[in-house]
């Protein structure tokens, strides 16, 4: 007994947990206050807790923005490509129209064109310096295409044929300012006006029907045609409508400006006319051999 009692550190380690225990129960009553030891040890882990709590709640809830953030940029790249998608989709449908409707009035023109023989064609070239001046379209001499053959394309009269390959051909456009691109027309009505087209209003954007007669009645909204006159060109072609009247500057005749009636612009598909010639009747061949 003496030698246990002689051992003072296992003397303390039991007057320890005595006192630790009593400590437990004690705490565990239930008491409306708090001893200053229990106050200061439950404030210490309050403001621990509050101290360490929020800046570790920030960093879960950035890495959870950024997570967040990260999947809302792929749903983002992938309906950007959907929509690029459905962009060029629209555009193909928008294409495919424009052929469509194209090739739909030049089937309808062809209906009209009955006594030419018409061969259609594609523009493969144009020059940026000369736009309202020439085109160039995939047919040539292998085509039967000739110079002096009249163009149009399903809105109207455009040009014509002036040189030839064996697998191309230029055509001068009805815009060309060239002093040679000129020829007869004629504002459709009871009468028939006789004029010439030459030249563009490049500001205007509109052809120059001169030479009218300064008494002739004209009026807007009235449509020209090729007149069918010199046999180059075949008559009743839709050349333009009239948008403008004015006198010349002697006052002897009229200039009327023309809204063309083609795209002049923009011309993808277009037409070449060859008048067809006549059969002759062979009966009256051999009578005339005779």
């Amino acid at each position: 007994m003496p030698h246990f009692f002689s051992n003072k550190r296992l003397i303390i380690l039991l007057v320890s947990i005595i006192i630790l225990v009593a400590l437990i129960g004690f705490s565990m009553k239930k008491r409306e206050s708090l001893t200053l030891p229990e106050q200061f040890l439950k404030d210490s882990a309050g403001l621990t807790q509050t101290i360490f709590y929020k800046p570790a709640n920030t960093i879960a809830g950035f890495f959870e923005n950024l997570a967040e953030m990260k999947q809302l940029y792929k749903e983002n790249q992938m309906l950007k490509a959907r929509l690029d998608e459905y962009a060029k989709l629209y555009v193909q449908y928008e294409e495919v129209k424009k052929t469509n409707e194209t090739l739909k009035a030049q089937l309808d023109k062809e209906e009209d064109l009955t006594d030419f023989k018409v061969r259609e064609a594609t523009v493969i070239g144009r020059s940026p310096d000369q736009w309202n001046q020439f085109i160039y379209i995939n047919k040539g001499e292998k085509d039967g295409i000739k110079p002096k053959m009249a163009v149009i394309s399903p809105q109207g009269f455009i040009g014509k044929v002036t040189n030839v390959s064996l697998f191309q051909s230029t055509v001068q456009l009805i815009s060309d300012n060239d002093r040679t691109n000129r020829f007869s027309a004629i504002v459709q009505g009871e009468k028939n006006i006789f004029g010439t087209i030459e030249g563009y209003d490049a500001k205007k954007q509109a052809l120059l029907f001169k030479k009218i007669p300064v008494d002739a009645k004209i009026k807007k909204g009235q449509k020209v045609i090729t007149s069918g006159l010199g046999d180059v060109f075949p008559p009743n072609l839709l050349i333009g409508e009239v948008v403008d009247i004015e006198p010349d500057e002697v006052g002897l005749t009229q200039t009327a400006y023309l809204k063309p009636s083609a795209d002049l612009y923009d011309i993808d598909h277009v037409m070449v006319l060859e008048r067809e010639m006549p059969a002759v009747d062979e009966s009256l061949r051999e009578k005339e051999e005779e």
